[in-house]
């Protein structure tokens, strides 16, 4: 590796206190000399202000050019996503009981409905007497021996397809509605590099 040339590929999403001074080794891997890599690692890239976004979005243009000014004898080769996400991280409100036992509430009440409205349309109930029937010969209108290890199984069922009980993880696996969630942070991520791009090209334009 030549010593004149140092090699950056931008981190995908990074974290950032209030009023940060964010260098390019905050935002960057960078790869030199040990030299090198400590000089463009303490170059400044950005400050946080209150005018920012909870979301900045800091393009490899914007590094290239901050190293350029610094060290202009420099070559710089970059490689990876052209942009790092920088999440501005406010400290959290406070706990507020009251409001945690209603959310609770309204999605447990919201969950169980769900759930009875769907053995409603199907007729679990007249599903669970047929089966019973079949297997004894008699009719049973309430054939708990069936309804409970079904509802206890539904409740298993929902544990390992969410693959969490409470915070405990039960395999390495990733949920699907991990899957789901990493989908929608990635979909969210790259809409906001691309409407970043567009308010920076409509400024220039405007000035």
């Amino acid at each position: 590796m030549k010593e004149d040339i140092v090699y950056i590929r931008m981190r995908h999403r990074v974290q950032a206190s209030p009023f940060q001074h964010l260098k390019i080794r905050d935002i960057a891997q960078i790869v030199a000399s040990d030299e090198i890599r400590l000089l463009v690692g303490s170059i400044p890239i950005h400050q946080v202000t209150p005018e920012d976004k909870k979301l900045i979005v800091v393009d490899v243009m914007k590094v290239i050019s901050a190293v350029g000014v610094s060290l202009p004898s420099l070559e710089v080769q970059t490689m990876g996503d052209a942009q790092t996400i920088v999440e501005v991280y406010y400290s959290k409100t406070k706990f507020k009981p009251l409001f945690f036992i209603a959310v609770w509430v309204l999605l447990f009440i919201g969950a169980g409905l769900a759930v009875m409205n769907f053995h409603e349309d199907v007729s679990m109930q007249e599903v669970h007497q047929k089966i019973y029937k079949i297997i004894t010969g008699e009719e049973n209108l309430k054939p708990l021996i069936l309804q409970i290890p079904y509802s206890i199984g539904l409740g298993a069922g929902m544990i390992l397809f969410f693959n969490h009980l409470f915070k405990k993880r039960i395999n390495e696996e990733p949920s699907p509605m991990e899957v789901e969630m990493f989908n929608y942070q990635q979909a969210l991520d790259r809409y906001v590099s691309i409407h970043e791009n567009h308010e920076s090209e409509k400024k220039l334009h405007d000035r």
